[in-house]
């Protein structure tokens, strides 16, 4: 996987940088494991606008991404390699021996003709899925269940990857990528490896338009409005914020706020993410 840049033949292509896509290996997805998107942001039955900064976009499929893992002791054969316009990482199209098809996440080095296999009792290698208290201390692992038997919900973004830093009874330690270290039940389950796509991070879209092909809206800034419509708006010229701290549009504070409802999680938060 590389990057490309282009010839400066228009104001759009002059800072764009994509990516090559070699690791693609297969056009269109897997039909049977596709579903229609209904669009969730934008405008609601009325007219009215009810999440800012949404709408339009180039028309999407869902694609049936199995994030539990949970076909134990059946190994799969990696057919392709697929693009996913949902998300930032890069899909694997497993074909099981029992003749089931799914979608998993792709870890980086993962190659077509590769055999990945799920359980307590699957080979230690990239791709494979299995609970965390089975893998021995330092494993990069992505795809993490909170829950046992929910499917994973963390690490799940191109090139990103967890590492286990130990255990402890029930539990185990882990190092997210943002520096958090949190307590997870040894039993949750997580896919060994890091998600593929590395080089996602270092893409740069090069217009405005590109943007609106993903469904983002332009976003305008408080202190362009007025006071009517935002409380850092007014003022002859470029004014300051004016007030203690800056707010949302509705007034609550906007940076630094404290949004975390779960408290009944925060013992398993061993380090908080940030210095």
């Amino acid at each position: 996987m590389a990057l490309k840049t282009y010839k400066p033949t228009s104001p759009g292509r002059r800072g764009l940088i994509g990516l090559d896509f070699e690791e693609i290996t297969k056009d269109k997805p897997e039909k049977a494991l596709l579903k229609s998107a209904k669009k969730q942001s934008g405008r609601n039955n009325q007219g009215r606008m009810t999440v800012r900064h949404r709408g339009g976009g180039s028309r999407r499929m869902i694609r049936v991404i199995d994030f539990k893992r949970n076909k134990t002791g059946v190994p799969g054969r990696v057919a392709a390699i697929e693009y996913d316009p949902n998300r930032s990482a890069r899909l694997a199209l497993i074909f099981y021996a029992d003749g089931d098809k799914r979608y998993i996440l792709a870890p980086n080095g993962l190659k077509v003709g590769e055999t990945v296999k799920a359980g307590a009792d699957a080979e230690y290698k990239t791709g494979n899925s299995m609970p965390m208290g089975t893998m021995p201390s330092g494993t990069m692992v992505h795809n993490i269940e909170l829950i046992p038997g929910r499917g994973g919900q963390l690490v799940r973004s191109a090139g990103v990857a967890a590492q286990l830093m130990g255990k402890e009874g029930d539990y185990v330690f882990i190092r997210l990528p943002s520096g958090e270290m949190r307590k997870i039940r040894a039993e949750c389950m997580a896919t060994i490896g890091q998600v593929g796509n590395v080089d996602h991070q270092n893409v740069k879209l090069g217009k405005a338009g590109r943007k609106r092909w993903m469904g983002i809206r332009p976003a305008v800034r408080g202190s362009a409005m007025t006071p009517r419509d935002h409380p850092h708006g007014g003022g002859e010229g470029r004014s300051p914020i004016g007030m203690p701290g800056p707010k949302t549009p509705w007034g609550k504070p906007a940076l630094g706020y404290k949004t975390r409802k779960n408290k009944s999680s925060d013992r398993l938060i061993v380090k908080r993410r940030g210095k």
